[in-house]
Parts: C-alpha cells; sequence; structure tokens
C-alpha cells in the first residue's frame, strides 16, 4: 500500500472546482446557442408584420410566438392565397409542427378585415409556457451536446432541462440513456439518480424540442449540503505519496491510477448492502459497488486519470467498475476487490464480468461520440474472444 503522508490544502481546491460541474472527463463535441427567429418585413407601423405569401406568414407567425406575443397583427399585403385557410394553416403549422411552438403554445385564435386592397389579420395567442421557460430553453447538436447540458444540469441538481435539438435521431429511451451516462460522468454531483420523466415536441421531425424532468431521491437543499460535505472532506483527504510543495500525484498514469485506488482503500469500505453514491464512499465510508466506482472515478479524475464508471454484471449479479485509459491503452479494475488488478476487457471477461449492454457494446459512459480512444481498443479485444 501506498505511503499516506500529509493533508495537502491544493487536494481540496482541486476536487473543489469538480463539484461546481465545470469539469469533464472527456473533451466533447459541442454547439448550443439561444432560439432565434428572424423579424419579417413590417408595414408603415412599426408594430404590424407584412407578409406577400404563405411562407412568409408562417414566418410572421413563429416570430410572434418567439416573441412571447399574446396579441399580434399581420398585414397580407398584394396577398394572392387564399386568406382564411392559409391563416388557419399557419397558425396550426406553427402551433403543431414547428418545435417552439408545440413546446409553449396552447391555441392560436385569429380574425382578419379587409383594408382597401390588403388584409389585416389580427392574431390571439395563448401559451403553456412561461417566458423565463422558453428563455431557458438551449438549442444543441451532437448527443455530446445533450450529454454535455445534462451533465450541467446534474451538477446544479436543476429539476429539468429544455433542449431544442437539431437533426434528432433519438427516442425516449436513448434521451434516458444519456441522463444515466451524464450521471456517472459526473461524480461529483453523484448523490442519487433521479428518475426522468421526457416529453418530445413535436412528436416527430428532425428538429425537435426535448423536456427532461429530474426528480431526485431527496430534495436540492439536501443534496447541495451533502455536497458540500464532500467538498469538505476532499479537502482533508490525506494524499498518497509526496510532500511539501510536490505535485500530490506523480508516476505515469498506471502509477496514479493505483494511488487513486489506494486513496479510496484509506477512507472507504466495500459492503454489498453500503449506500450506491460518492457521498457514501467518500463521506459515510461504506458503498457498494457502484458507490466505489463513483469515489474512485471523483479520485481519479484529480489524478489527470481518464476513467468511466462501468455498468454491467459480474457472475450474474448487477455491479459497477472503472474504465482506465492509460498511455493510449484501455484498462479496467474493480474498485471494490482488494487485488486492484488492472485487467484488459478480455481478462475481465474471462473473470465473470458482462457489460449491460452485451460485450460488443460495452456500457462505459463514453457513448456513440466519446468512445472514440476507449471503444477501438475494446472492440479489438472483444474480436480476439
Amino acid at each position: 500500500m501506498f505511503a499516506i503522508k500529509k493533508h495537502i490544502l491544493a487536494w481540496g481546491l482541486a476536487l473543489s472546482l469538480l463539484l461546481t460541474g465545470c469539469a469533464s472527463l472527456l473533451e466533447r463535441s459541442y454547439s448550443a446557442s439561444n432560439p432565434h427567429v428572424d423579424r419579417p418585413t413590417v408595414a408603415e407601423d412599426p408594430s404590424v408584420l407584412r407578409v406577400e405569401n404563405y411562407r412568409e406568414l408562417v414566418s410572421a407567425v413563429l416570430y410572434l410566438v418567439s416573441q412571447g406575443v399574446e396579441e399580434g397583427v399581420i398585414q397580407l399585403h398584394d396577398y394572392t392565397g387564399t386568406v382564411e385557410a392559409d391563416l388557419n394553416g399557419a397558425c396550426a403549422e406553427v402551433a403543431k409542427e414547428d418545435p417552439l411552438g408545440a413546446y409553449c403554445v396552447d391555441y392560436i385564435k385569429h380574425e382578419y378585415i379587409r383594408v382597401v386592397s390588403d388584409y389585416q389579420a389580427t392574431l390571439e395567442i395563448c401559451y403553456r409556457r412561461t417566458p423565463e421557460q422558453v428563455r431557458s430553453m438551449v438549442n444543441v447538436t451532437g448527443t455530446g451536446a445533450i450529454r454535455t447540458e445534462l451533465q450541467e444540469a446534474l451538477a446544479q441538481f436543476a429539476d429539468q432541462v429544455v433542449l431544442r435539438v437539431a437533426y434528432f435521431s433519438e427516442d425516449e429511451a436513448s434521451i434516458e440513456a444519456l441522463v444515466r451516462q451524464a450521471y456517472y460522468d459526473t461524480p461529483a454531483a453523484a448523490l442519487g439518480l433521479p428518475q426522468v420523466e421526457i416529453s418530445l415536441y413535436p412528436d416527430s421531425g428532425r428538429e425537435r424540442v426535448v423536456e427532461i424532468s429530474l426528480t431526485y431521491p431527496e430534495g436540492a437543499e439536501e443534496l447541495r449540503r451533502k455536497g458540500e460535505a464532500l467538498s469538505q472532506v476532499l479537502k482533508e483527504l490525506p494524499i498518497p505519496g509526496q510532500t511539501g510543495t510536490a505535485p500530490v500525484f506523480l508516476g505515469t498514469p498506471e502509477e496514479r491510477a493505483r494511488q487513486s485506488l489506494e486513496l479510496l482503500w484509506t477512507v472507504a469500505v466495500y459492503a454489498p448492502d453500503g449506500g450506491s453514491t460518492t457521498y457514501d464512499a467518500l463521506v459515510a465510508g461504506v458503498a457498494d459497488g457502484e458507490g466505489m466506482a463513483l469515489g474512485y472515478a471523483l479520485l481519479a479524475e484529480a489524478a489527470g486519470i481518464k476513467s468511466q464508471v462501468v455498468e454491467g454484471e459480474r457472475n450474474g449479479l448487477p455491479h459497477f467498475w472503472i474504465g482506465l485509459e492509460l498511455e493510449e491503452e484501455e484498462r479496467y479494475l474493480d474498485p471494490s476487490e482488494g487485488t486492484g488488478s488492472l485487467r484488459t476487457a478480455q481478462e475481465l471477461s474471462g473473470a465473470g464480468y458482462r457489460w449491460r449492454d452485451g460485450p460488443e457494446e460495452p456500457e462505459t459512459g463514453l457513448g456513440a461520440e466519446g468512445r472514440a480512444g476507449m471503444g477501438r481498443t475494446l472492440e479489438k479485444e472483444r474480436k480476439i474472444q
């Protein structure tokens, strides 16, 4: 066992940053922006929008919705379409088919009058979302961006995430899986996996609004209290290996990975009926396989080791362990074991471990985009079996 020598304040400061949710285990592709709709042409009265065809009419209605307008006026100038039918179609298209409208609009009523050679339509828009809810919505592109937004929400114990997703190819089950991945990717805030409720707007389409409601096992205040207690304990943990002003962790990635494990074992005891969170491992000091894996993931993160909590089975029973990327090699360890052995995927499979999604798709939390480094070696090793 590595020697335990001195309490180092820098350890706590570094790990306390993790509790803000700003740190990430892996570089991810990311794209996010605020919703924006171009303003249509205005008439002589700047409060009146002017359109000349059906597509412009749809854009004008959508613009009113994007601005949260409850009553708006649209001038149909030199309009060649059928006014009544087109107003019905445009209002229905925005309220039912556009992601923003499907998410926030309850209904749209309209009436119109003839003004010389033009028509003037007045729209009454009733919303089922508050302006604050609409403003909080974030535009994202790609699975990595969704997972990053989820990690930030979980780090703050937020009860809702609303995303407008471009090129949407997921479903409710895949979004729920991303929530689960984000939870295990955020060990500093893994204080209880929340229940997830997902709503998609509209029902189909390549661009959708995804509303994710999160219900935690405990209230936000209690979770923040536990987070603060975890932060305090991290500041006071004994640090293996080094003294004085030397870095907390030295050596090769493998040596630092082992130092993290030794540190975990100084404060946590594995018990099958123990708690399942990072708090249980590093504060309460008794944790099951899930809690031990989360506790190790947080310590490894501080040591500069890329790691992932892996979910699967050991000898037919649900279990958690750790995937490590060490100098371009992928290895696994089980923090609940007393050996601390670093094993290949093939060796782990031979010892009775099975990934949650089967041997061809290890559940490392990396997902399709983030598995670039770890996945190549794992796939090669599986083909050997």
